[in-house]
């Protein structure tokens, strides 16, 4: 099943994605959907995270083809054009809040924002931590040092899964102003999982999956 969404020029662009796990039928098989600029809101009652993890190229999808900002793009080649931290990835756990930052960004086009950086920290409460690494912190904390690297990178794809899971509200709160302020620039934000927020952002779309590998855009 294939979904156009209304708008002259996408930012994502996924044609015929076709992914099973081994030994199970097809979680989807033939999707296909465009991402407009903004945010777009990923609602299903299965394959959420999997969708997320394929775009991130964190797994291979067995057929599809990719344009991003117009051209052709591979996930899982091409990691540089997307943002997506697994907060639950052990491999942070060495490293600051800031080298978490430096080791997000080689690649990228465009340098994080310094500015926009200490900004998040501030907001969402980091400051305080911004010396301990990863695994002295909580499970919230870890969460939103993912989500002000996210913020802060700006990438053309940024990847959201359960954003608010285990955050305080001013946290929530923080997240929700920056959200508002990046759902106006030129760049596509998928967001998964996004209990509590769904009348709170200005969405852009709302991709929703079937259970027969298909999906809706709307």
């Amino acid at each position: 099943m294939t979904i156009h969404t209304p708008t002259a020029s996408p930012v994502l662009q996924v044609r015929g994605l076709r992914f099973a796990h081994a030994g199970q039928p097809a979680l989807f098989d033939g999707l296909g959907f465009d991402l407009p600029a903004g945010l777009t809101r990923l609602d299903a009652d299965s394959g959420k995270t999997t969708l997320v993890r394929l775009l991130a190229g964190a797994l291979p999808a067995q057929q599809g083809a990719f344009t991003l900002q117009g051209q052709p793009w591979q996930p899982a080649t091409d990691a540089a054009q997307v943002c997506w931290l697994d907060p639950r990835d052990a491999g942070w756990d060495a490293l600051t809040p800031d080298q978490v930052l430096a080791a997000a960004a080689p690649g990228r086009a465009v340098a994080p924002d310094a500015a926009a950086w200490e900004r998040h920290l501030l907001a969402l409460g980091l400051v305080e931590h911004r010396h301990k690494t990863m695994h002295m912190l909580s499970t919230g904390a870890r969460r939103k040092v993912t989500l002000a690297v996210a913020l802060a990178l700006d990438a053309p794809l940024t990847l959201l899964d359960e954003p608010v899971a285990g955050l305080d509200k001013a946290s929530v709160d923080a997240l929700v102003a920056a959200l508002c302020e990046a759902a106006a620039r030129p760049r596509a934000w998928l967001i998964a999982a996004a209990w509590g927020l769904e009348d709170r952002l200005p969405w852009a779309a709302v991709l929703t999956l079937d259970g027969a590998g298909g999906g809706q855009l709307r």
